[in-house]
């Protein structure tokens, strides 16, 4: 998650220090039961922030009220195994520069929990001491990697090939030399952490930032990973039958395509690892429909079990510290639960049953990610928490009812969510078009959520829609009455598909490198609903996506379209082509959900064609989506 955090606006990090609420109890929220939950099922916790928030003072009180350890209350309420992660040597290998201002020195902890080999250490005794299993996440860095970021160690930043390998291999020999000293053999390890592209860069990536970066390929990061996964089994072999279970993870859990390219790469490679493990963040990946597509696809595929290693929401739109948290208003907007202690109860625990439910029983469970991370510790030295409201404890490290979601789901209870549906839902039709309402909507619930319920409808006669005005249509939502009120109206937007939530590029005509462009499921990258046009190459491109409109009547037209993204780019540009008014407007990004409207105003049309387009020229690495786009008559 480390990449989410870069995207935030720099802020001091002073700390409020909000009173005691009073106590939560169990019953507090409402849950519904995930039947058949095998006793192995994972409910875990990844709580490597642990030790800094203690040693930073921070304390923490169970749902009574009563001062206890964390390990202690989260185990209370269910979780059986912890995640910890591990990086090398996490101290500063240089002063820490942002806003010209020095937030840490070289040699200070690097923050984030700067979790080194003794930490882990210390916190899997914790864990082994409660009878818990534990996880160990070996990042094979210093500091945070994950899908932007994968850098060497300082140790390891001139070995290449075969050296590289080799201290890939004795590094984590040693590792686990030092845990089996200690008595706490992990149970489970993830050899790299959200390997999208790779890991140990350049030597490990997958990809080129440029035409003349020398990456190390496909065949670099399997060698690498395999130095891993042997260390694990020669040092199982040491110790009788022991099988260490190893997981190899990538994060953007509801990307069918990311995990296909990266699972047949690896199994091509015969590498022999038990797990595919996924991060999965609702407010950036979907619905647990998407994360369920995905999870039932590779349990399939490659006949192996899968875990969600990262998933979290929010209990609050509250700030525990003043610095800017990574989950806000807009994000709860993505799929309907509420930033709320019973809404965040209700994404986990349908969480739960979307892995439950992966078939032949290959869904493992799954890992809530830093419930433990409150206010006092930061995501690096001398910034502050952009987490602190998606933990499972207040700010104050009181208990959260929603903990109890771990172990009420397999409680036996009769009671199920029922649908709120306060009035008619809004739909709207064009005049002359043939009308066909959406047969799912996702619909709001009495536990704080929004869930997909699939609509009956009546039919609706063609003469309903061949004039402006309003209907009622009426249906059957789930065995609950539904009705709508449908506004028809003259078409002003003459795009069909101008959220790009069909899934295709379809209507569109591309131009360029292969591969450029693409329809994109990922809410966090869309300016509304699930989808967006979406760019991307890892070396420099020219290209254009363009859509030609035909039959249309002369007159004075617009052309808008929303744009956000990583900046950078030689030239973006709205543009309008074979109108009678060629035009173009320059478009420009800074920032990921940094969300501007661009539009090129008063285009005339002097016949019955028009084309518009986006065209880029850009530099090697840059990204960025486009959404909402509108065509239509001034």
């Amino acid at each position: 998650m480390r990449t989410l955090f870069l995207t935030l606006a720099l802020a001091s990090a002073g700390l409020l220090t909000p009173a005691l609420a009073a106590p939560a109890t169990a019953d507090a929220i409402k849950v519904q039961t995930v039947p058949n939950l095998p006793a192995d099922f994972i409910m875990g916790a990844d709580v490597s922030t642990l030790a800094a928030v203690e040693q930073a003072g921070g304390k923490f009180y169970n749902l009574a009220g009563q001062p206890q350890d964390a390990i202690a209350i989260l185990k209370a309420n269910g979780v059986n195994w912890l995640r910890l992660r591990l990086w090398h040597t996490p101290v500063n290998a240089a002063d820490v520069v942002e806003g010209g201002k020095t937030i840490s020195h070289k040699g200070d902890p690097v923050g984030g929990g700067s979790n080194d080999l003794a930490t882990t250490i210390q916190l899997a005794k914790r864990a082994k001491a409660a009878g818990l299993k534990y996880l160990l996440d070996i990042h094979y860095s210093d500091f945070w990697a994950d899908p932007q970021t994968q850098n060497k160690p300082a140790a390891w930043q001139d070995l290449h090939g075969a050296a590289l390998q080799k201290a890939v291999f004795d590094y984590t020999a040693d590792v686990l030399k030092q845990l089996d000293a200690a008595g706490v053999a992990p149970d489970m390890i993830q050899i790299g952490n959200e390997l999208n592209g790779g890991m140990l860069w350049p030597d490990g990536k997958t990809w080129q930032s440029g035409p003349n970066e020398v990456v190390g390929g496909n065949d670099g990061f399997v060698a690498l990973l395999r130095q891993g996964i042997a260390a694990v089994r020669a040092d199982d072999a040491q110790h009788g039958k022991r099988h260490t279970r190893i997981a190899i993870h990538l994060a953007n859990g509801n990307d069918n395509a990311l995990y296909r390219r990266v699972f047949d790469v690896l199994t091509a490679a015969k590498l022999d690892f038990d797990i595919i493990g996924l991060s999965y963040y609702p407010y950036l990946h979907g619905g647990v429909e998407d994360l369920r597509r995905n999870m039932d696809d590779l349990a399939f595929h490659y006949a192996k079990p899968v875990a969600v290693l990262e998933v979290s929401y929010a209990w609050t739109l509250k700030n525990g510290d003043n610095w800017p948290d990574l989950f806000n208003a807009d994000s709860q907007k993505v799929i309907g639960y509420q930033a709320t202690v019973q809404g965040q109860a209700s994404l986990l625990r349908d969480t739960i049953d979307g892995v439950a439910h992966v078939p032949a029983k290959r869904g493992l469970g799954l890992f809530y990610w830093e419930p433990a991370w409150l206010p006092n510790v930061g995501w690096r030295t001398g910034e502050g928490n952009a987490w602190d409201n998606q933990t499972l404890f207040d700010f104050a490290g009181r208990a959260l009812a929603s903990q109890a979601v771990f172990r009420r789901v397999r409680e036996k209870s009769d009671w199920a969510p029922k649908l709120q549906i306060a009035g008619p839902i809004a739909l709207s039709a064009f005049v002359g078009e043939a009308f066909a309402p959406p047969t799912t909507l996702r619909l709001p619930f009495d536990d704080d959520a929004e869930r997909p319920v699939v609509i009956s409808w009546d039919d609706v006669p063609a003469s309903k829609t061949q004039q402006p005005g309003h209907f009622v249509l009426k249906g059957d939502a789930s065995g609950e009455d539904i009705s709508a009120q449908v506004t028809v109206s003259q078409r002003r937007n003459l795009f069909v598909d101008s959220g790009f939530e069909g899934g295709t590029l379809d209507d569109w005509k591309l131009s360029g490198p292969a591969g450029v462009f693409s329809n994109e499921r990922n809410p966090g990258n869309a300016h509304g609903g699930q989808q967006s046009l979406h760019y991307w190459s890892s070396g420099a491109f020219k290209a254009e996506v363009t859509h030609t409109f035909s039959g249309l009547k002369p007159g004075v037209y617009q052309f808008k379209a929303w744009s956000a993204g990583g900046g950078g780019e030689k030239s973006l540009r709205l543009f309008t082509r074979d109108c009678g008014d060629d035009r173009s407007a320059e478009m420009k990004n800074n920032g990921w959900q940094q969300w501007h409207a661009f539009a090129i105003s008063n285009i005339k049309v002097s016949g019955e064609h028009c084309t518009v387009g986006i065209a880029i020229d850009a530099t090697p690495g840059n990204w960025g989506n486009v959404d909402d786009v509108e065509f239509s008559a001034q």
